[in-house]
């Protein structure tokens, strides 16, 4: 089983891509983990928002395989707390055996069909992160999860 971030455009934020970075670094020691960005579309300024939702959307879909557990980004999505979510995500892996797919949209969210691909949704959290900053505060939160499952002291309670 493997996990995989796929997301759309690159990190610009400079200390986000070095938050990012570390801990792509640091989730090598749990699981097999690797990150797929879809670039960003060329000539955006003359799309509406609907028809850049339904370009990145393609894309999306195009990098999933048919049997991913694909997993959105989503303010309405499922919260958790740390521990619950590394609960979740434990019986996850061990239940289903499919590579798992956590996908971050572009700014202006998901198209309907990447919507109806999903096997499900997870919330970071009630407030709106920027579609790059929150890839920095999930990929925190799956380093987290996985030293919960380990028993290691990263996470204090």
């Amino acid at each position: 089983m493997k996990i995989t971030l796929l997301t759309v455009g690159k990190t610009t934020f400079g200390f986000a891509a070095q938050g990012e970075e570390l801990y792509q670094k640091r989730l090598q020691f749990y699981t097999q983990f690797r990150r797929v960005d879809i670039p960003q579309l060329k000539n955006a300024a003359s799309l509406s928002r609907e028809e850049i939702k339904v370009k990145e959307g393609d894309l999306i879909l195009k990098a999933l395989k048919p049997d991913d557990d694909v997993i959105l980004l989503d303010e309405r999505g499922n919260e958790y707390s740390s521990i619950d979510w590394a609960a979740s995500l434990e019986r996850k892996m061990l239940s289903s055996g499919k590579d798992i797919v956590f996908v971050v949209g572009g700014a202006y969210g998901f198209s309907q069909a990447v919507y109806q691909r999903a096997n499900s949704k997870l919330s970071l959290s009630k407030m709106t992160f920027s579609h790059q900053i929150v890839r920095f505060i999930f990929l925190e939160q799956l380093y987290r999860a996985f030293t919960i499952i380990k028993g290691e002291p990263y996470h204090h309670q």
